[in-house]
């Protein structure tokens, strides 16, 4: 009785050591985050010094697999020396880098000394390798395909692509037990119908059009309901599962289909966190929770109801929603909710980007929620007016954008803006030469009007972005001049 006490008291040790061991993970974060890279922009050139300087750390193994078309180098990172082999790639899409800067960041809690149990279980039970940045040439560009053009995640079967013949090479040599397909995706998709964003989808894909279960694509969804289990705690409610048809041409459903256990992660939105740094650190809970249950096995007693009841997505978020909006057209006057979104338009060799905002979609909009929200109740859409005269460009720092604003003047006329200056950083839109104003509210139409209360501005939009009139407060990040 004795023995079986010690023992029992030691398993409930072991058993609270598992569940507290991802808080500590999460709390101690910030000390593994690679602080090179800063935002999700990065390229190859900023990658290679940290896959250099692991040579030298007799902890991992890296390994040339080759190159991209245009001649970049595509890395095999590998530590640990168990039984079992998994395979973690990212950035297949050029444009979809938050794991591969997750990746950077357990790569650093790997070198550190710090959780040396948890470390040790993992490296005596794991062969862990990962493939960061599988399209670098995409990446250079910020774009979702190849050097090609061709979209590497339909580049399965054919095997036309450089970068497509290494992942599948690497796969079938280390004849991975698991594979971790990591994507970024857009950021309106929702936990179903709800207002929440899906921050982290999951995935188990499918290997046939029946989205037949076996013991493969089974274990890849065992592991997923651990997972959701730890991101749950740390973004409520914002995990979503990706949609499951097969796609025959696609790795992530073939890769199941040659018999490794695979797991989609994807990156959606969250909350004020366009350069996905929270979502960053969900990737590495996420990563590290499935390679925990890997190790240990405890995967295997679950079910598949915790993945059955994961919601798919639903795109139901746009950037800015404004319901109940006044609209007059023909005399006649009429109630519609507007969404908008903010899209991203790069310079400086893809590094930097501004917004350009348009609307997205008009009417009864009930059933959709914005990142932001006004309730326009009261209010009345007026297209703004042009302010008389031109203005020197060296002179827009001078004006009271906001008083301009409460006149009802939403644009400016300056004819000498340089031909390369394609935003401001003012709360007002800039017009180059003759352009003119759309006199309606319409879809496609740039995001820049008023909404007005007993006649008189109340509130601007400008460039998508809400001006209070009232106080003058506003998030607006960036103008347009057109």
């Amino acid at each position: 009785m004795r023995c079986l006490s010690i023992l029992s008291i030691l398993a409930i040790v072991m058993t609270a050591s598992a569940q507290t061991i991802d808080k500590q993970l999460y709390d101690a974060y910030d000390k593994y985050k690679e602080s090179t890279i800063k935002d999700r922009r990065f390229k190859h050139a900023e990658i290679q010094p940290l896959i250099e300087k692991l040579k030298s750390d007799n902890q991992f193994k890296v390994e040339k697999l080759g190159e991209s078309i245009e001649g970049r180098s595509i890395s095999l990172i590998s530590i640990g020396n168990g039984p079992t082999s998994v395979l973690l790639w990212s950035q297949m899409h050029g444009d979809e880098p938050t794991a591969t800067m997750a990746i950077f960041d357990i790569i650093n809690l790997f070198r550190s000394e710090d959780f040396g149990s948890f470390k040790s279980n993992l490296f005596d039970k794991l062969t862990i390798h990962f493939v960061p940045m599988l399209n670098p040439d995409g990446a250079e560009q910020y774009m979702r395909r190849n050097a090609l053009g061709v979209d590497l995640n339909r580049d399965a079967e054919r095997l036309q692509s450089e970068e497509s013949k290494i992942l599948k090479g690497i796969r079938d040599r280390t004849d991975a037990d698991f594979g971790f397909n990591l994507h970024d995706q857009s950021r309106y998709y929702t936990v179903g119908y709800s207002r929440n964003p899906a921050t982290i989808s999951f995935l188990a894909p499918a290997y046939n059009y029946a989205k037949d279960i076996n013991e493969v694509r089974g274990n890849a969804m065992k592991v997923i309901g651990k997972m959701n289990d730890v991101i749950q705690k740390y973004a409520p409610n914002q995990v979503g599962k990706y949609n499951d048809d097969f796609e025959p041409r696609a790795f992530g459903d073939n890769i199941q289909k040659w018999g490794t256990s695979t797991i989609l992660i994807e990156s959606g939105g969250y909350q004020n966190d366009r350069e996905k740094q929270e979502i960053r650190k969900l990737n590495f809970m996420s990563i590290l929770s499935a390679l925990e249950v890997i190790a240990d096995e405890t995967y295997e007693t679950e079910n598949y109801s915790k993945y059955d009841a994961i919601p798919f997505n639903e795109r139901q978020l746009f950037d800015l929603k404004i319901s109940n909006l006044t609209y007059e057209l023909g005399g006649n006057e009429y109630t519609v909710d507007v969404a908008i979104n903010r899209f991203e338009l790069e310079y400086n060799n893809h590094r930097n980007f501004f917004f350009y905002s348009s609307i997205q979609e008009l009417g009864d909009l009930s059933i959709y929620y914005g990142f932001e929200e006004l309730d326009a109740t009261g209010m009345k859409y007026e297209r703004g007016k042009v302010k008389e005269g031109a203005v020197a460009y060296a002179d827009l720092e001078k004006l009271d954008f906001v008083g301009l604003l409460r006149q009802g003047i939403t644009h400016v006329r300056v004819n000498d803006a340089p031909r390369s200056m394609r935003f401001t950083n003012y709360p007002i839109g800039v017009l180059r030469g003759s352009s003119s104003l759309n006199d309606r509210l319409s879809l496609g139409q740039h995001a820049t009007f008023l909404l007005t209360k007993n006649g008189k501005p109340e509130m601007a939009v400008v460039n998508g972005f809400v001006v209070n009139l009232k106080t003058g407060e506003t998030d607006l990040v960036n103008g347009m001049i057109r």
